[in-house]
């Protein structure tokens, strides 16, 4: 029992460790099966008490139910997170391969053209369409035909054409990158979980969007510019008037004048309108529970008495709900049509309980200025207090524009608002000319460097186009997972079935083998977050009929050594190490194979080299290790083996 110690101790950590990565995804349909079972009774409840409610009332409120049951149990989200990982065509949702458009950039960038210019890129442009050369290589190359220098339209007088081939080539690289980062901040922000976006080629770029099925609304998410705005945010008396009202409204009191308002629901807003919070003096009487009752609003915003600012803090797990008690209609009613609340993009610290805070600020909903006027923008170090800094250039209008609106606001806070997200606010101390400005704030080079790099992506991004567009529904996604879930039980009982009626005894210990496989397939894939897809489930079908290759080496050599009279302890032993090479040979040799088609596969066929591969490793162990110690201590034991 000594020598098989080892692996079995081996045995028992991968095995635990598979169960605990694959854990979460239990904890995940278990917590899917409930809410779905609260919603149907709901469904139910709404139909029955409330007939004259339509169908898409009811999925309003089926849908906000939806909403406040995943955040009231933060660990919904987390085992959420942490599981199995499903692909498109298991989970249902959209595909859709962008191309950007890089030469409606180049024509932006060319200075006089002239009909032969654009005679050029109508060629350039269909040509483009059905190959894959580089569109700057082709604009040259046709250039060249016609003997005329790209620094025509391109570059000064001064540069060679490869000089400017390589300058063009750099900008559509950079635009292309920049169209992929526009994508990916919207994708995020638009709520999508587990959301993949790859690079295809020199100019396409592949989403995939889990559990998405609005079409015309991702459309307009992915086809639309980066909006960059700069505006104003109110001044502290209008904005906690607002935020006073909104919390009469959640309160159940009608709207009133906040001049006149009781002192304990605003003790010092006649000396400072723009500071309350549940530790003013007023409210230190009250408790927890009855400040949350009564000031429902404030007990979610929170603001900073010692503040000069109406800013409200909001803890993360908080913010969705006061996202949508924004959303409500009565509380629409009391917020002026001309401004708007938004959240600033990270989180300002974390509060004792070491939860993430978010700034909320009240801003002007029509901007000052759009990020169409913004040229560049790159991070330094301010030399004077050595803190992390970013420097925008703008164009002449943006220019003239900027030193107006800074003129006219000094003293005030301008925020910057990249799609409804407040990436800086600071305050304005002089007018500012000649179209540079400076954004301050940022905790380190790495932050300042990021916004950056989303201010530069919102001002020149390039036109994308849609080439492609494939939708999977949820009941298609369900019905892939049951064929294949079938499939693979199929699949395990045929190859058990064979095994236990050929080798009997022996074929039994494979057949274990393979519920280890499987498990250590699955638990590897959750643990290092990779997707299962349809495909996916192909190679691990695959990798079970595989799987008992090297079973078969194995008894075969053992009847061999039986047959020239060797004890079994001794068959057993030299079963093992003769058929060793022979099992590295095959898989190895399939590993390769694997190795290729996931290198320059794309799409399915990598899914299906990835858990080819995982399987191939699995197998290997679990015939090498787990059927060994199997055999060993039967034959420690005593108990008879039929080979």
């Amino acid at each position: 029992m000594k020598e098989i110690r080892f692996r079995l101790i081996l045995i028992l950590a991968f095995t635990a460790l598979s169960i605990y990565l694959l854990y979460p995804t239990y904890a995940d349909y278990q917590n899917n099966k409930k809410i779905s079972s609260i919603l149907e009774r709901t469904r139910s409840d709404l139909k029955a008490n409330n007939p004259g409610m339509t169908n898409a009332q009811i999925e309003s409120r089926l849908s906000a139910l939806e909403d406040s049951l995943k955040t009231a149990d933060p660990s919904i989200a987390e085992t959420k997170q942490k599981r199995l990982k499903l692909g498109l065509d298991l989970q249902g949702g959209m595909r859709v391969v962008l191309e950007v458009n890089t030469i409606k950039m180049l024509q932006k960038l060319a200075k006089n053209p002239n009909e032969e210019f654009n005679q050029v890129f109508k060629e350039a442009e269909k040509e483009a369409a059905v190959s894959d050369e580089p569109v700057v290589d082709i604009i040259a190359r046709k250039f060249k035909e016609r003997n005329v220098r790209l620094s025509r339209y391109f570059g000064t007088v001064r540069d060679e054409d490869n000089d400017i081939v390589s300058q063009l080539n750099t900008a559509t690289e950079d635009a292309v990158s920049r169209a992929m980062e526009i994508i990916r901040n919207r994708v995020d922000q638009y709520g999508v979980s587990e959301p993949s976006i790859q690079r295809q080629g020199s100019r396409r770029v592949i989403i995939e969007l889990p559990g998405v099925a609005r079409e015309e609304e991702t459309r307009q998410l992915l086809q639309g510019t980066a909006l960059l705005e700069f505006k104003l945010v109110k001044d502290p008396q209008l904005t906690f008037s607002i935020m006073q009202k909104i919390d009469n409204v959640l309160a159940g009191n009608p709207p009133q004048d906040t001049t006149k308002t009781d002192s304990a629901t605003a003790a010092n807003q006649t000396a400072k309108t723009d500071t309350v919070s549940s530790d003013t003096s007023a409210n230190q009487q009250l408790t927890k529970e009855q400040f949350e009752k009564q000031h429902p609003f404030f007990a979610i915003a929170m603001i900073q008495q010692e503040s000069n600012t109406a800013d409200a803090y909001v803890k993360a797990d908080q913010r969705d709900k006061l996202q949508r008690i924004l959303s409500r209609p009565d509380v629409k009613q009391v917020i002026p049509d001309n401004v708007e609340f938004v959240f600033e993009a990270k989180p300002v610290g974390k509060n004792d309980e070491g939860i993430d805070v978010y700034r909320m600020i009240l801003v002007n909903k029509n901007p000052e200025l759009t990020g169409g006027v913004i040229t560049d923008a790159d991070a330094n170090i301010d030399p004077a207090t050595s803190s992390p800094i970013v420097n925008m250039a703008m164009n002449s209008e943006g220019s003239t524009d900027w030193a107006r609106i800074t003129g006219a606001n000094k003293d005030k806070r301008i925020a910057i608002i990249l799609d409804g997200v407040s990436y800086s606010s600071p305050v304005v101390k002089n007018r500012i000319t000649g179209g540079r400005s400076q954004i301050e704030g940022m905790a380190n080079l790495e932050e300042a460097k990021l916004l950056a790099i989303v201010l530069k992506a919102g001002a020149l991004p390039a036109p994308v186009d849609i080439i492609e567009e494939r939708t999977v529904g949820p009941s298609l996604g369900q019905d892939s997972i049951k064929d294949g879930f079938t499939s693979g039980i199929i699949g395990f009982f045929l190859t058990a079935t064979f095994m236990i009626v050929y080798y009997r005894r022996s074929g039994s210990i494979a057949a274990v083998s393979l519920i280890f496989t499987v498990l250590f397939i699955l638990g590897i894939l959750a643990g290092f977050s990779a997707t299962l897809t349809l495909p996916g489930i192909a190679g691990i079908i695959l990798t079970i009929a595989m799987a008992v290759d090297s079973n078969v080496l194995i008894y075969e050599r053992i009847r061999e050594e039986l047959a020239v009279g060797k004890t079994m302890k001794a068959s057993v032993d030299s079963g093992f190490s003769r058929a060793l090479s022979a099992i590295i040979d095959s898989n190895l040799t399939t590993f390769f194979s694997g190795i290729i088609l996931y290198q320059f596969g794309s799409g399915p066929v990598q899914g299906f080299a990835l858990t080819l591969m995982i399987g191939i490793v699995a197998s290997m162990f679990s015939a090498l290790v787990i059927c060994r110690v199997i055999l060993n201590y039967m034959v420690a034991a005593g108990i008879k083996i039929t080979v």
